[in-house]
Formats: C-alpha cells, structure tokens, sequence
C-alpha cells in the first residue's frame, strides 16, 4: 500500500556472487516512463541533481547503501546534491559506477547492486517514484545494526545540516514524513532475512 512509509518496502536479498557487471542484452524493455526513472536515478549517480530528479522519491523514501541510511527525502536530498561538492565526477559505464575523488586525485570503480522498489500510487504513471532504495556493494545486504549503521543514520542526519543549499531546502518539509523504526536483523545473510539470489 502506498501510504506505507518507505521501510517497508525493503528488498532483502544476499547475493551468490559479489561481481555484479551488468550484462545489457539480459536487460529486460521498459516502457519510455520506467526508462526516464532510470536515466534520472543515473543522472543522479553522475553528479547532476536537480529538485526534479529528487522529487523521484516519497516524501516517506529510504535510502540505504554502505555510508547512509537516509529515511526522508531531505536527508537523502542532502546526499544527491552534497556529491557534486565532494566528487570531481562519477561516470556511467554501462551502470556501473567510478568515483572521482576531487581531493585525492584517484579513480575508484564500484560495482554495485541497486534495488529500487517503487511507489505503488505511481507504477503506471508517467513520473513513477521510489519508496525504498537500495545500494548494495557486496554479496552481504545490510544488517541495520551495529556501529557501523550507526554511522550512517549519523552521517545522513548531519550532512543534510551543513549543505546551505536551497535546493535542499526545497525538501526540508519532507523530514516530517511518516517513518517508522529501522528494522534489524542480525546479519546480513539469509539467517538475517536476506534470501540468496543468483544475479
């Protein structure tokens, strides 16, 4: 149901392999609105935010990956439009993300899997938006705990404070949303709810 907040609609899984290397002839058609989503979640990986491209997610929306746990749409505003301050570029290649660091001059490559479970309200709308994302950049999904997950519910509630963008001001309404407690599991393996799955 829509009016759910974001957390429930994590996907769980944990992967048989860690080299996810996109492979495109597997990709499956997506009608012209599914393939706007995905070039504005790309644009946003590349250091292009916008309010519009922002605006892709709930109000109530998590995102999840190795450094944050954002569970409104400003504290994950507040990530989009702080990569730009702090990368020099990141580049697409074929879905697969590098990193350019703007202080160290060193390129890193990153092969990660994203899950993006969508708005239901919005599934066959011309602009869809997401509920939960996830990035994961291992074969482990996220066990929720411990102080690493600490860290990062710290780092999205406290970037989003020093940006001083109005961009991101644009969503400061949206740390109201409805949001329940994050949920833990343990572990990030299938004892932890995360099913294994052959990518």
């Amino acid at each position: 149901m829509s009016s759910l907040p974001g957390e429930n609609f994590e996907v769980r899984q944990t992967s048989t392999t860690d080299d996810y290397h996109p492979d495109p002839s597997k990709s499956i058609p997506l009608t012209p609105a599914r393939q706007a989503l995905i070039d504005d979640i790309i644009a946003l990986y590349s250091c292009k935010p916008t309010i519009n491209r922002v605006k892709r997610y709930t109000p109530d929306c998590v995102y999840d990956d190795q450094f944050v746990y954002a569970n409104d749409r400003y504290k994950m505003a507040g990530q989009w439009f702080a990569l730009p301050k702090l990368f020099n570029a990141s580049k697409n290649e074929g879905y697969q993300i590098s990193w350019t660091f703007k202080i160290i001059p060193k390129t890193a490559t990153i092969n990660a899997l994203v899950s993006l479970s969508l708005d239901p309200a919005t599934v066959d709308s011309d602009f869809i938006q997401i509920k939960y994302h996830k990035d994961q950049a291992n074969d482990k999904d996220y066990s929720h705990e411990g102080l690493g997950f600490s860290f990062k519910k710290w780092q999205a509630e406290n970037v989003v404070k020093y940006m001083n963008n109005p961009e991101v001001e644009h969503f400061k309404a949206d740390e109201k949303a409805g949001k329940e407690d994050v949920r833990r599991y343990g572990s990030g393996t299938e004892e932890g709810n995360a099913p294994k799955k052959d990518f």
